[in-house]
């Protein structure tokens, strides 16, 4: 067992501000600029990392009305604002959304002053976390997973490229590579204590599948050996080493369901669902997409062919009110490729086009 040290922390959280009102968000500013603390304004609905990373949540009511419909968890740190005094709509929200404080601005700001002081948590990193995930077996997911890590990875998006195999019933995701034969710690060697893990400990100590690509892969299972059990707590910790240190951190949740696989739809900026062009894997496609939309709101589409039946990628971003990512055609010799000496995407093709799409959604091309 390999036990990794724990990060040093650095930095103040950004506030998370969810308020619609203009005058209000305003005034959230210049309190916000008083006590030194930087804003990361959004809309309702927002995804779980962003809910529970950040040090501090400020919502008005109507954002405090659809958190707590939308099942956001219970946390310390959220504060209701309102333009004057609270009314009896205000409090019901608050506590509806179990708001430790109430603050009336202008008046209140000495007060909020106090609240950024009091939440001051530490700084969760630039780093961006893809999760993908498949409809139906043999949806590709794992693939796909792969070929947007390489393809993070040849473009030095970020310094680093962490791949997370998620789905310890699949055989190792370092088969899809080709990479099982290469020295590294596995998740069945890493032990990680106090809930955290330090990024420059974990990129030396796993196997390298590619120049910037470091991959924690699965173990595989044989006689007398168990499956890989792995934790929330552990999986948590590792994606946010990576995106802490400002790292792509992309995890390959495959068709696995339960608290691990979870925690990696928590944590994503991104949850890619890859769905056949069948008829069938649209309809398991349905029930996983809320499922997804219940925890991520931030959610994007791969359509993958051959269409047996001529269904086209546009309609079935319809059916699941998704955005279409992109819509690719089957890769010949993909197979036999992943077969003989595991995955590339050197060349342009289907994959490639698909990994690129996704990268470009999380604006990962652009850094």
């Amino acid at each position: 067992m390999n036990r990794l040290a724990a990060p040093p922390s650095t930095g103040l959280a950004p506030a998370l501000v969810l308020v619609r009102d203009q005058r209000l968000r305003a005034e959230v500013r210049r309190v916000a600029a008083a006590a030194e603390r930087r804003t990361d304004e959004r809309a309702m609905p927002v995804g779980r990392h962003a809910w529970s990373g950040a040090g501090l949540v400020i919502v008005d009511t109507a954002a405090a009305r659809a958190a707590a419909s939308a099942g956001c968890p219970r946390r310390s740190g959220i504060v209701l604002v309102t333009e004057g005094e609270p009314a009896v709509p205000d409090w019901q929200a608050a506590t509806a959304v179990g708001a430790e404080r109430v603050v009336a601005l202008p008046g209140g700001a000495v007060d909020l002053v106090e609240q950024f002081a009091a939440h001051a948590e530490v700084e969760t990193g630039s780093g961006v976390v893809v999760a993908v995930t498949g409809a139906g077996g043999g949806a590709g997911a794992s693939t796909l997973a792969a070929a947007i890590a390489l393809r993070g990875a040849a473009l030095r998006i970020r310094a680093d490229t962490v791949l997370i195999d998620g789905a310890p019933l699949d055989g190792g995701l370092d088969l899809v590579l080709g990479m099982e034969n290469v020295a590294g710690l596995r998740w069945p060697d890493l032990v990680i204590e106090d809930g955290r893990v330090s990024a420059a400990a974990l990129h030396s100590a796993l196997p390298a599948g590619a120049p910037g690509l470091v991959v924690l892969s699965c173990g595989r299972h044989g006689p007398g050996r168990s499956p890989t059990e792995l934790t929330p707590a552990a999986v948590r910790a590792v994606i946010e080493s990576g995106r802490a240190a400002g790292d792509l951190v992309v995890c390959d949740v495959s068709g696995e369901r339960g608290p691990a696989a979870d925690a990696m739809v928590d944590a994503a900026d991104l949850v890619v669902l890859v769905v056949p062009a069948r008829l069938r894997a649209v309809a398991a496609a349905e029930v996983l997409a809320a499922h997804l939309g219940s925890r991520n709101p931030n959610r994007g589409l791969v359509v993958r062919g051959p269409a047996p039946g001529g269904l086209r990628g546009a309609d079935v971003a319809e059916v699941l009110g998704l955005p279409l990512l992109a819509a690719v055609r089957g890769q010949a010799g993909l197979a036999a490729r992943l077969e003989r000496g595991g995955l590339s995407v050197r060349r342009r093709g289907p994959l490639r086009d698909a990994a690129d799409a996704v990268l470009a959604m999380v604006g990962a091309d652009r850094r």
